[in-house]
């Protein structure tokens, strides 16, 4: 299939430090260039891939200090998409809702995967007055407060590739991690009690957006400076997060919001680590409780889970990650989406009817998926090392 697959630009494809969305498009934009299929990723210009790149911002915005306004660069982005989408049999965005009004005439062949919040109240008449586009979300959990007329096309939890962050089967480190966003939903100040209940050192690595500056100055640092169990870390890389999460006891997601997924909560079962989270959002979709973590109610619960996850097989953790959270999966579940999407079901009948050969693209994409998963099982997918993508560019035209 020819797809075009539409980043954010706030952050590189895949992002340097922070950036959920744009590193998942980064992994299903591989996935599916490794598995046979023409994609162009519409993305910052410092974007690594082996798709076609077309660089919509000479950089990722928020590194950019000149930046002031986000906006302008995402609707040039969006007049770029527009005047090529004949070129593509789907067209995937990852940018919530900006694209909405301008694509009626093609929005039969587009998808939008949510992947933020959908609980805020200016966001239920918007949604409410577009119910011909085609969603997808990352949680059923995401999906309550929608209004009942949305069009969901399907849902498609996030994936990782196996070889990503490598599996740690004892505990070095004999601390507990704290790994995201440093803002009041996340409750860093909920991990730091509860680490200091449970006598261990908890290690922080988050960014503070200037939005939650305030929260940082007034409650979190008070209580970083205050307590020596505790240590900030600050933003990490994916090298850098392999040895954080794999040499951690637990991760910790006391989170106070509904979580549309929580992609730290499979980074940590990837390395073998379980999670201690609190029920909102996603968690219980995400957290297999008593196998790949726990599922608690409040600090009290959290500091006694601590010493229970200590007995988890971190083996089965990371067989957890590989049953349900795999890149492969994340593919497989968007190229389902993409064929039952209303417009790319009437442009296949068409090219049926006039070869007079159908061809059975399902079959095709999931024999592909099961042997290329065969293979990967010969060897741990820990012990198998990831290859350098070489980006190809395409100017903005």
């Amino acid at each position: 299939m020819r797809i075009a697959q539409i980043a954010p630009l706030a952050e590189s494809c895949p992002p340097r430090f922070y950036g959920g969305t744009e590193r998942i498009v980064s992994y299903l934009t591989e996935e599916l260039v490794e598995q046979g299929h023409e994609v162009t990723l519409f993305a910052s210009g410092d974007s690594q891939t082996r798709a076609e790149l077309v660089a919509c911002a000479e950089t990722a915005l928020r590194l950019n200090p000149a930046v002031k306004d986000t906006i302008p660069y995402h609707m040039v982005m969006l007049d770029r998409v527009r005047r090529r989408a004949a070129e593509f049999d789907v067209l995937h965005f990852h940018i919530d809702l900006l694209q909405f009004p301008l694509v009626h005439e093609f929005a039969g062949k587009t998808v939008t995967t949510l992947h933020g919040r959908l609980d805020l109240p200016d966001l239920w008449p918007f949604y409410g007055a577009f119910p011909q586009m085609p969603l997808s979300s990352v949680s059923y959990h995401q999906r309550q407060p929608m209004p009942a007329s949305v069009h969901w096309a399907g849902n498609v939890y996030h994936g990782l590739p196996e070889n990503l962050l490598a599996y740690s089967p004892v505990a070095k480190g004999g601390y507990l991690a704290f790994l995201g966003r440093i803002s009041p939903e996340k409750r860093p100040d909920r991990a730091i009690e509860i680490a200091t209940r449970a006598g261990l050192p908890l290690k922080i690595a988050a960014k503070i957006d200037k939005a939650d500056q305030a929260y940082w100055a007034e409650v979190v640092e008070p209580m970083i400076k205050s307590n020596p169990l505790v240590e900030f870390i600050g933003e990490i890389n994916d090298h850098q997060k392999a040895e954080f999460l794999g040499d951690a006891l637990a991760l910790l997601f006391p989170i106070d919001l509904p979580e549309p997924f929580g992609l730290v909560m499979i980074e940590a079962m990837a390395c073998g680590t379980p999670v201690i989270a609190f029920p909102s959002g996603s968690v219980s979709e995400v957290v297999d409780d008593g196998e790949t973590g726990f599922v608690v109610p409040c600090i009290e619960e959290a500091v006694k889970a601590v010493s229970r996850a200590r007995m988890l097989e971190r083996a089965k953790v990371r067989g957890g990650f590989e049953r349900r959270f795999t890149v492969e999966r994340m593919a497989h579940g968007y190229l389902d989406v993409y064929r039952g999407l209303p417009g790319v079901a009437r442009n296949a009948a068409r090219g049926q009817r006039a070869n007079g050969h159908p061809v059975a693209l399902r079959n095709i994409a999931t024999e592909g998926f099961v042997l290329k998963r065969a293979a990967r099982l010969l060897r741990p997918s820990w012990a198998q090392s990831s290859a350098t993508a070489s980006p190809r560019k395409s100017g903005c035209e």
